[in-house]
């Protein structure tokens, strides 16, 4: 076990005890808590390609392929999707990446919908009311705000890295939560309007948070191991933001329609106006004014 911090955090993130709780699923864990950190996922990056850099440091032998959770209070070179900055502020987030070794034996696609999936269930669990987290394809947190343009807040962002290790991947899930309001955020959560976790949970924080979510997104990386995307498909759908709204992609191809869900792959359905239905596997997708 590797559950205490080499810089000395400055909230109880209760290591030991999530330690205990995921080894079972996660044999060979480490878990780790640091102060500050460049990045979470960068960090772990580095370590599983035995690369020189902070992934390296504090004792942790080089090319290290088993599974870590790596939190950081405050992050300050943390990464979104296409080199995106995500900010972070002590006590007001939650940033930590999970590292281990992963053979989905369906392929990897959809496996950030999954994730999404996993934390959207464990803040905000199933009801019979509308779902107040919405998943915006193909990595986003969104907290539900009808009067909104989009629907909803930016609450959160997965990110997911992989590195080729003795014929197999370790996947890094990087993930970033608004806990409380910060006093600065990034340029695409002032875009969007900012969600925060405190207003599910007013008395949450990061550590809370953390303990929340750890084991389903662990439980939910197993099975999508073992069963891919498709048993997940009616859960994103019931939390799909951009279903029926209208949509451009942004990118090398510019598409136009509405939003019709994803297939068991998790590839995003647009219908264009001459009802011609696209699949959309990567890039940036806004929901256009009506």
């Amino acid at each position: 076990m590797s559950a205490l911090p080499p810089v000395s955090p400055h909230l109880d993130w209760q290591s030991e005890a999530l330690w205990r709780q995921l080894l079972p699923l996660l044999p060979g864990l480490s878990v780790e808590v640091r102060a500050s950190v460049g990045s979470t996922n960068a960090t772990l990056l580095e370590r599983a390609r035995g690369e020189p850099g902070d992934g390296l440091r504090h004792g942790r032998r080089e090319a290290d392929h088993q599974p870590c959770l790596l939190v950081a209070e405050r992050q300050t070179a943390g990464r979104g999707r296409q080199g995106k900055g995500w900010q972070s502020a002590p006590g007001a987030s939650l940033t930590f990446s999970l590292a281990l070794p992963l053979a989905p034996a369906h392929g990897w696609s959809g496996l950030s919908l999954a994730v999404g999936c996993a934390l959207a269930d464990a803040l905000d669990p199933p009801a019979e009311a509308p779902p107040q987290l919405l998943l915006k394809w193909p990595n986003d947190l969104w907290l539900r705000d009808d009067a909104a343009e989009g629907g909803g807040r930016k609450l959160g962002g997965v990110l997911i890295e992989t590195a080729p290790v003795q014929g197999g991947r370790v996947v890094v899930i990087g993930i970033g939560l608004n806990v409380h309001p910060a006093a600065a955020t990034d340029g695409e959560q002032l875009a969007s309007g900012l969600g925060c976790v405190d207003e599910l949970d007013p008395v949450a924080t990061p550590p809370a948070v953390l303990a929340c979510v750890a084991l389903p997104l662990v439980q939910a990386l197993r099975a999508f191991e073992a069963h891919g995307f498709a048993p997940v498909a009616s859960r994103f759908a019931r939390r799909d933001l951009l279903a029926g709204r209208p949509l451009r992609t942004l990118g090398a191809v510019v598409l136009e329609g509405t939003g019709a869900g994803v297939d068991a792959q998790g590839l995003l359905q647009l219908r264009s106006a001459d009802g011609q239905l696209h699949a959309v596997s990567s890039g940036e997708v806004s929901v256009r004014p009506c």
